[in-house]
Formats: structure tokens, sequence, C-alpha cells
């Protein structure tokens, strides 16, 4: 898992349409960056929604909201219409991202060690610095966690 403080590392994916996003694309704005095991899942369902009920809230606050994981372009874009996400959903089936940011763990699997995604998640500031960084976060509770931390975040830095 990265700390809090540095520099968060640039990358290239794609999204649920096929275009390229870029991490500094958004330098200048805050970034919720979550990592999550598997579209259509259950845990992952509850926390995309969550995040996408809040996001006008992230918006106010000057944050965009990406998220990753392994599923393809076609996937994330079922997802995405499933669920009407109002973000970019970021396709890594390489893996590049997912281990770099410290998301590709060892984890029990029913009682069974595997290597999987552990969900993490990245508040980004306006400078590209890691200002918060959670892994093994519980998916319903995250995306009010992370407005939370945006609101500490924009109370210590004005």
């Amino acid at each position: 898992m990265l700390k809090e403080g540095t520099p968060a590392p640039d990358f290239t994916l794609p999204d649920q349409n096929g275009d390229p996003r870029s991490l500094a694309d958004y330098r200048g704005q805050k970034v919720i960056l979550y990592f999550y095991p598997k579209d259509m899942t259950s845990g992952c369902t509850k926390q995309a929604c969550s995040f996408a009920e809040l996001y006008p809230q992230f918006r106010e606050r000057g944050a965009v909201v990406l998220g990753v994981s392994r599923d393809s372009v076609a996937s994330h874009k079922q997802f995405e219409e499933k669920y009407g996400l109002p973000f970019p959903l970021l396709s890594d089936p390489e893996l590049t991202v997912i281990q770099t940011y410290g998301a590709w763990q060892e984890k029990m699997n029913f009682g069974k060690k595997t290597m999987g995604v552990v969900r993490t998640t990245y508040l980004i500031d306006e400078d590209g610095l890691i200002v918060r960084a959670m892994s093994k976060v519980k998916a319903a509770e995250n995306p009010g966690q992370m407005l939370g931390a945006l609101a500490v975040d924009a109370a210590g830095n004005e």
C-alpha cells in the first residue's frame, strides 16, 4: 500500500467506454481512487452505488471518483449502465495499476489463501499527493468515510 504524503503514481487505463484516462488528467482536482474486486458482485455494487449516491457531494467538494478493477471494458460498461454510475470505471486486466497501488494482496477465500484485489481507497489531492490511504475497507461504509475525509482535508488545507 502506498503511503500518505507520497506522490500518487500516474497511470493511463481505459474507462468503460474504452477511452484512455490518466491520473494526470485530474490534476487540480481531488481524486477518490478506489480499487474493488469485481463488477456486479454484492459488495462491489453496494460500494459503487453508494459512491454514485454521494457523487454530487463529492463534486461539490471538488473531487472526482475513479473505480478500478480487473474487469473488462465491456463488463464495466454493463455495470455502469445497470446501476447508472456517474463516474469512470477503469479496466486493469494486467494488474499494472492494481499492483502499483498495493491492492493486489493475499487474502482468505473460503479458508484458502488466494491472491486478489483487496478493497483499497486513496484520496489524492490537487497536486497529486496521497492524503488518505485505506485498505480492507468495508464496501458500504467507504464512500461515506471518503466524503468525511474530504471534509477533514478541506478544513486542514483552508
